[in-house]
């Protein structure tokens, strides 16, 4: 068991003719001596366990410290990601609402075009119509004339005549 200082402050000798017993101090001698050097070589071990915990420790704290610069570059990275995307998507609005004003003025000239298409052959159609009335009242005047009615008679009288002609023909023959 090894010694505790409280045990070799309180060691006491005993005395002989001479002083001390000699082989009870080179004993005790020969036992702190051997529990020294424990602690020694259990304090050597200790620091050199406590070196490699500090290197291990440096080299944690290395990780930690490339750890938290990675995330604050990573929270850089996604903001700028996330701005980019952000203009990206203003643009992409922009250019959609360009479109979109293209779309419809392009819409709004064809659908004035059409209208206007529309009106003429309104117009078109009113001007047929008006010829179209004027041919067949004129026709309806043409049938209504007397002219028609002189031709029938002129039809007549050449049919008569004709018939007369054709009359005397036949009685000269006989």
């Amino acid at each position: 068991m090894p010694l505790t200082p409280l045990d070799i402050h309180n060691k006491e000798f005993t005395r002989t003719f001479r002083g001390y017993d000699e082989d009870e101090v080179n004993e005790f001698l020969d036992q702190v001596i051997k529990d020294y050097e424990t602690v020694i070589r259990e304090k050597k071990e200790l620091e050199e366990k406590v070196s490699k915990l500090e290197e291990k420790l440096g080299h944690f704290n290395n990780i930690e410290e490339t750890l938290n610069k990675s995330i604050l570059v990573a929270q850089e990275t996604a903001e700028e990601v996330k701005g980019n995307a952000s203009k990206e998507a203003r643009l992409i609005i922009k250019e959609a609402e360009k479109n979109a004003d293209r779309i419809i003025n392009e819409a709004l000239n064809k659908s004035r075009r059409v209208a206007i298409e529309v009106e003429e052959l309104k117009k078109q159609a009113k001007v047929f119509r008006t010829r179209l009335k004027m041919l067949i009242e004129a026709q309806l005047d043409m049938i209504e004339n007397d002219d028609w009615e002189n031709l029938f008679e002129l039809n007549l009288e050449e049919r008569d005549e004709n018939s007369e002609d054709k009359i005397e023909f036949s009685s000269q023959e006989s």
